[in-house]
Formats: C-alpha cells, sequence, structure tokens
C-alpha cells in the first residue's frame, strides 16, 4: 500500500480586536475530505520566515489553498472596489509567498475559492472583481440567504474535471462575487458556469500538477461526487511523487 502523502493546508486567520486575541481557524471540511481521500493534512500557520517556509514545503507532498475572504486587488495593482473585503493582510502575506514558493517547486497544488483565485493572479492571470458589474448578465453566484445556492457546471471533456463528474447535469455550490477573468498561461479553463464565469482550470505544463475550482467540494452544501475532486488530487500526488521534482526560477 502506497504511504500517505502529507497535504499542507493554509488557515484562515483574525487578528486581535479589543479582549479577543488573534487566532487561525479553518473548517473541518478540508482536512476531513483530505483524510477520507487517503491522505495526511497538516495545517500550516501563517509563517514569515521565508526559511520557515521552505523548511515545511521540504516536508510536504502538496498543497491545498483554501477559500476566504478577497484578495486585495491594490496588490495586483488594481483599485480596491466597494464590494471587495480583504483577507487579513497577514494571511494575504503568507497565502502570496506560499504560492510563490509553491510554483517555482512545481509542487501539486490545489486552490479552493479564493485560492484557485490566488492561483491564477500569481501565475499572471487577473481577476474580475465584482460578477454583478463586470457580468451582469450572468447568473447569481451568491446568495447570502442560501449558503445552499447551487447553479450548473459545464465541464472540458478529456479534462479532470470530466473524469470526476462525466456526462449528465452538473449543479455545484456557489458562494462567490469575485472570478477569474484572464486566465493565467499556462492554464486552461475545463469548467463553466453557463453564463461563462470560469468555475475551475487545470495546469497545461506536463511538469506540474495543479488545479482550482471556484466552487467548495469540502462544503456541507457539496455532494458525493464532488469529494471526487479530493481523490483525483491524492490520487495525482503520488503519481507525481514517481516523478523528480525541478525547481522553475
Amino acid at each position: 500500500m502506497a504511504v500517505k502523502p502529507l497535504i499542507g493546508l493554509n488557515a484562515d486567520f483574525r487578528a486581535a480586536k479589543d479582549a479577543t486575541p488573534a487566532y487561525s481557524y479553518l473548517c473541518a471540511g478540508y482536512y476531513d475530505c483530505l483524510i477520507k481521500a487517503g491522505a495526511v493534512p497538516i495545517i500550516l500557520p501563517p509563517l514569515v520566515d521565508r526559511a520557515d517556509i521552505d523548511r515545511l514545503l521540504d516536508l510536504l507532498d502538496g498543497i491545498v489553498f483554501i477559500g476566504g475572504a478577497d484578495l486585495d486587488p491594490r496588490r495586483d495593482g488594481w483599485m480596491l472596489h466597494s464590494s471587495v473585503r480583504p483577507m487579513e493582510r497577514r494571511r494575504e502575506e503568507f497565502d502570496r509567498t506560499l504560492m510563490k514558493k509553491v510554483a517555482a517547486r512545481r509542487m501539486p497544488v490545489y486552490g479552493i475559492g479564493v485560492g484557485m483565485q490566488l492561483l491564477n493572479v500569481v501565475m499572471g492571470g487577473n481577476l474580475f472583481l465584482h460578477i454583478p458589474e463586470d457580468l451582469p448578465k450572468a447568473l447569481p453566484h451568491y446568495d447570502p440567504t442560501d449558503p445552499f445556492h447551487r447553479h450548473p457546471l459545464v465541464v472540458e471533456r478529456g479534462s479532470l474535471m470530466d473524469r470526476v463528474y462525466g456526462e449528465g447535469e452538473i449543479r455545484v455550490n456557489s458562494m462567490h462575487h469575485m472570478a477569474i477573468d484572464e486566465v493565467a498561461p499556462g492554464f486552461a479553463v475545463t469548467a463553466r458556469c453557463p453564463d461563462g464565469v470560469i468555475e475551475a482550470i487545470e495546469s497545461t505544463q506536463p511538469d506540474w500538477f495543479a488545479i482550482g475550482t471556484q466552487f467548495h467540494p469540502e462544503a456541507p452544501s457539496a455532494t458525493a461526487l464532488d469529494f471526487r475532486i479530493f481523490e483525483e488530487f491524492v490520487e495525482g500526488i503520488l503519481r507525481s511523487k514517481a516523478k523528480p521534482m525541478r525547481m522553475v526560477a
């Protein structure tokens, strides 16, 4: 039996406020899905020292970037839209550094929600800051009154998403107001909402197993079929471990 891969999970972060100390937190669905898929999850604190981050990455076989609040568009040269609610600075700085190092190592990575958006931005893509304004004809992608809000999904044949979902009607959860605009070089869109909003991307680079989904297969609103993405990710890591890892400058 193959040794279970060690997969890192970044965590959300909340700064100290009044009498409440700073703390990190993580929805259990992320690590429960990895455990069920045959991996050992390792929760990562928001480290600052780059040598410490490298030390952790030396021990891990892959990374899952979780969802959360919005990326600050000002860090990528864009104005701050009134709808954007940036994540805590400490988390975003760590996440961006971690993603750059993961990319340089060509380490297997799966980005979920804002994790997919970060993967796209770090690799040279950009984002729509508010779907209702940027894509006024789009379907609703966020309903604050319905945490189980879902929409259809159209997958690209021959992709990992196709292996997961196959043919037939597909619906996934939806809880976002930002979305990918221009896709980063080296990545392809492998699933969209029927309105055209990008819902999944996959690396087209033969030396890098990297995927992202805008929807959340770890959430209570996900289905057993959605969970198959975690299984595909773990299986992909096991395949990639048989290949030598190279660094990219």
